[in-house]
């Protein structure tokens, strides 16, 4: 949950509001009901491989093939510092256990919580998020935020990969494309990721 996803960012979801989410899941977080609690936050250097202003002549959400891999070209965003890719206002950080800064490796992108994409050695290198999960016992993750079609459906996905019980909040989600929704939720479905909405969420 950072400003540079949020409507008048660079990289804004397709929400007309985003305090429709911000405002659940800040009572989500202050509430017993997932009581470990980690944030991820992007965190680009300039000249990021992933940014179009790389490229001489690329524009955004141009696709390249990257170390044999497609990448699309993002709209410089959540560059290290920048108001931007602060954790965003309304967001409560008083249970959150960890921040996991991702997408620092210039030569990089992150999309998921648990594995980095590809790099030049053809490798997924991971985040270290899996071991600080099982070291604190913990066997079942819960997914929210932004967005729905990239961090969090790849973090949903690596999750299950990585041997735990995972479960998207869709409706605490938005997608950069809502045309992507469908696609997304077969994904999902098909990883074994459990689709649920905020209002079955139960307190322990």
């Amino acid at each position: 949950m950072q400003p540079d996803f949020m409507p008048g960012g660079p990289l804004p979801v397709d929400a007309p509001d985003i305090s429709d989410i911000i405002a659940p899941i800040h009572a989500l977080m202050v509430s017993d009901v997932i009581p470990q609690q980690v944030l991820t936050q992007d965190w680009h250097p300039p000249g990021h491989v992933s940014f179009a202003s790389t490229y001489p002549g690329r524009r955004p959400f141009d696709r390249i093939d990257l170390y044999g891999h497609e990448q699309t070209l993002w709209p410089d965003h959540c560059v290290q510092g920048s108001r931007g890719a602060a954790i965003a206002a309304g967001i409560d950080l008083g249970r959150v256990r960890a921040i996991l800064r991702k997408g620092d490796d210039p030569l990089c992108d992150s999309y998921s919580a648990f594995l980095n994409n590809w790099n030049a050695a053809g490798e997924r290198p991971p985040t270290g998020l899996a071991g600080y999960l099982r070291e604190r016992g913990i066997d079942t993750v819960y997914c929210c935020g932004l967005a729905r079609d990239y961090c969090v459906k790849w973090s949903a996905e690596d999750a299950v990969a990585k041997g735990f019980l995972v479960r998207v909040i869709w409706d605490l989600t938005w997608p950069v494309d809502r045309g992507s929704d469908a696609a997304v939720l077969a994904d999902l479905e098909r990883a074994g990721v459990e689709v649920i909405e905020a209002d079955q969420l139960v307190r322990p």
